[in-house]
């Protein structure tokens, strides 16, 4: 993987703020739908079935990019678009195995950022020269 952040943190904020209430709700699908898209891309490799790599694959890119996670879609766009290739060319996928042995602890790895950020009892960083700020501190308080 590159150097380069796997979330575009811009990019999750714009789709926190524009799908408001429903956004966990919505970021807990993403969690189940990805789980069950990389799952399906695995078994569809073991097999050696192209065509069953490009649905999930499709699914699993839209689903990352909506929230930012452009690592994954991006690793999600190749796997799908290799497999649209195989597929027209008759080809089995398998030089696709080393993409899709990467897919699932970047999936992982996505999902880690997502709750870190989403959790509200981990520490914030503040602004330029200020302490962190904890929230919940009075969590089970009165």
């Amino acid at each position: 993987m590159s150097d380069a952040p796997i979330i575009d943190w811009e990019a999750f904020q714009a789709a926190r703020a524009e799908l408001g209430a429903g956004f966990i709700r919505i970021l807990g699908y993403f969690r189940e739908d990805g789980t069950k898209s990389v799952a399906a891309i695995e078994d569809a490799m073991r097999a050696g079935h192209a065509v069953a790599l490009i649905v999930p694959a499709h699914t699993l890119k839209g689903e990352a990019s909506q929230f930012g996670a452009e690592s994954l879609a991006d690793l999600a766009e190749h796997i799908e678009t290799f497999a649209r290739q195989c597929v027209e060319w008759r080809q089995t996928p398998e030089e696709l195995l080393p993409q899709v042995v990467k897919l699932r602890p970047l999936f992982e790895e996505t999902l880690t950022a997502f709750e870190a950020e989403t959790n509200p009892l981990v520490e914030r960083r503040g602004g330029f020269g200020k302490k962190p700020v904890v929230t919940n501190q009075n969590f089970g308080r009165i």
